[in-house]
Order: C-alpha cells, then sequence, then structure tokens
C-alpha cells in the first residue's frame, strides 16, 4: 500500500519547514538550540523532526547542503554579471561571512561529519567545484593564473577563515583574502 501523494506533499512540506526553521536558528549563532524547539517553531512535533532527521547532525548537514546550494548559485550569477576576478573576490567574501556567521553550525558539522569521511569529501568537492568554475574563467580571460588547482584554493579559504573568525581583528579577514586573491591573479595582471 503507498502512501497517498497528498501525505508525501505534507511530508515534504514538514522537512522544509523544519529546515527552514533550523536555518534560521543556527544562523542566529544558536547552535545549541533543542531540536524540540525547532520542531515547535517549525510547527510540528519532535516524532516528525526525528522521521526527516534521525540525528542532530542530519539535520545539521541538511541545513549546510541548502547553504551550499546558495553559495554555487549565488558563483554562477556573479559569473554571468562580474568579470571573472572581481566575481571570484565578491564570492569568497561572502563565503567567509557564510562560515563566519554560521561558526557554531560549521564547528557541528566538522564533528558530525568527522566519522564519515565521505560525506566531508562530498562538501569539499561542492566547494572546489565551484572555485574550478571561477579558475576555469579567470584563465580564460587571462586575470587569474591557470597553474592554481582549486583545492588549494579551497583549502587556503578554509584556513583564512577558521583564522579569522577567532581573531578579535575584524579586518583580518579582508586582509586574508586581498593576499589570497593576489597569490591567484595572473602575474600578468600584478601591478
Amino acid at each position: 500500500m503507498s502512501i497517498p501523494p497528498l501525505r508525501r506533499a505534507d511530508a515534504t512540506k514538514n522537512r522544509e519547514r523544519l529546515i527552514t526553521e533550523a536555518r534560521v536558528r543556527f544562523s542566529a549563532g544558536d547552535g545549541a538550540i533543542s531540536l524540540e524547539a525547532i520542531a515547535k517553531a517549525a510547527g510540528v512535533g519532535i516524532g516528525t523532526l526525528y522521521r526527516h532527521f534521525p540525528t542532530r547532525e542530519a539535520l545539521i548537514e541538511a541545513v549546510y547542503h541548502l547553504e551550499l546550494d546558495a553559495l554555487e548559485a549565488e558563483a554562477n550569477d556573479l559569473l554571468k554579471t562580474h568579470p571573472s576576478f572581481e566575481a571570484m573576490r565578491r564570492w569568497m567574501d561572502r563565503y567567509a561571512q557564510f562560515v563566519a556567521t554560521k561558526r557554531a553550525m560549521y564547528d557541528a558539522l566538522r564533528v558530525a561529519l568527522t566519522p564519515r569521511m565521505g560525506a566531508v569529501s562530498e562538501i569539499r568537492a561542492r566547494i572546489n567545484a565551484t572555485i574550478a568554475k571561477f579558475l576555469a574563467a579567470g584563465s580564460q580571460d587571462g586575470t587569474i593564473r591557470d597553474d592554481v588547482q582549486p583545492d588549494d584554493v579551497t583549502l587556503s579559504l578554509a584556513g583564512m577563515v577558521l583564522a579569522a573568525t577567532t581573531s578579535p581583528d575584524r579586518d583580518q579577514m579582508r586582509r586574508l583574502l586581498d593576499l589570497l586573491m593576489d597569490g591567484l591573479r595572473h602575474r600578468s595582471q600584478r601591478e
């Protein structure tokens, strides 16, 4: 016996509401919020939350994937509307802001995914694929070096964001991104 379509649509709506509410709470820096509070705010029971997300980590991962979807879409939009070098810098600013404002979620995700290295690899692959688009566009128009690997940029960016989000110096992230972008700049484009 199959589940009636109405129930499936309702289940999909419930899942979306749970992710939306969790995203709002985690974005506000409330990484310690209880799952019960998220379920209540989403207008569902705790059982519904656990049917969709058996663990806190599963919910955090779902929110993180939604955020990655938004970052990927933004990268595509930036590449359509800005020169590649400028688009990449704007996207890096956005990514740094994302990690800084989602610090509690990012920490929880890192802990949650450590035993599941495949999930970490998937997230890293998605970020690498996004960065590869910028590198390819910049290589094509001559503004970005063509000998850079996406994973090198991903690791550099991750390290900078981690360092800057633990520093009291609010301008540090901007300076670190300037250094990274100067290193990515094609030699013919340097002053």
